[in-house]
């Protein structure tokens, strides 16, 4: 299995961090000088940017409808039994970070998003499951991921999901630091261990550094990352890391559940879990 084509993952990274949770680290980072630190995340309001390209929208046709609203049906009646998480972890789904905080939450199915990736897309079982965390820490379903191949064309995205309702998105310009490879985020490696990779926290730094690290790794570090201060390859390279024009394939979200309007299932906003 090529494991790069199960980078869909990361997705949308998967690693939207979400700010209070983090209100401790990042005062203790602060007491630090000379290292710029910051949470390093992708928002769940996502949009054309330097580390992110979406599709063009297109005219709307009656079929697009249609189409679209067949994928809202089909996800409703498939992913109803997964709003027990443990369900989908006793088949197999695996949370990608799962102890970092995010918006939203990827489970995903290494066989399913192997198959997206090598062009065999099946409507009813998409490659990850989306899931956000309530007040209680509970995961709260959401929706669903699907992928398809780097290569794809719009027509061929379309043929999918309709570019006229949804907006498939990829992402590029990314740094990473030398030393993690997006096999490594695959496998949850964030550098936790390793404080002298670029990104990392000092050792020398607070005394929470050692639990910071294992926490978020280079994550902690504002320079790196899908949404990091660093879009260049030049300055990627100085910084000490590996510059990708473009980080895994195609990915759309889809958020069946609030309703019929298109524009919300297939928006770029995460939806909001409801108050306990």
């Amino acid at each position: 299995m090529n494991r790069h084509r199960l980078g869909f993952l990361i997705v949308t990274l998967a690693l939207s961090i979400n700010a209070p949770a983090f209100a401790h680290d990042m005062a203790e980072m602060e007491e630090m000088d000379g290292h710029d630190m910051a949470p390093n995340a992708m928002g769940g309001q996502m949009g054309m940017g330097t580390h992110m390209m979406m599709t063009s929208s297109r005219p709307q046709t009656p079929n697009d409808i249609e189409r679209a609203h067949d994928v809202i049906d089909t996800l409703r009646r498939t992913l109803v039994k997964y709003h027990d998480s443990r369900v989908a972890l006793s088949e197999g789904y695996r949370i990608f970070l799962p102890t970092v905080a995010q918006e939203v939450y990827h489970f995903t199915d290494y066989g399913a998003a192997s198959r997206e990736y090598s062009g065999h897309f099946d409507l009813a079982h998409p490659g990850s499951i989306l899931y956000v965390k309530n007040s209680s820490g509970d995961y709260v379903l959401v929706g669903a991921m699907y992928s398809a191949p780097a290569d794809y064309t719009p027509d061929q995205l379309d043929a999918l999901i309709p570019l006229s309702v949804a907006h498939w998105h990829a992402h590029t310009n990314i740094c990473l630091p030398n030393g993690i490879t997006l096999d490594d985020l695959l496998r949850g490696d964030i550098g936790a261990t390793h404080p002298d990779m670029p990104g990392t926290m000092p050792m020398g730094s607070p005394s929470s550094a050692p639990a910071i690290n294992r926490r978020l790794g280079f994550l902690a570090d504002g320079r790196f990352g899908f949404t990091g201060k660093i879009a260049d390859a030049a300055e990627c390279e100085a910084a000490g890391g590996r510059f990708l024009k473009q980080a895994f394939g195609w990915m759309v979200h889809v958020y069946p559940f609030n309703g019929d309007d298109l524009k919300v299932a297939f928006g770029t906003s995460v939806p909001k879990p409801p108050a306990n």
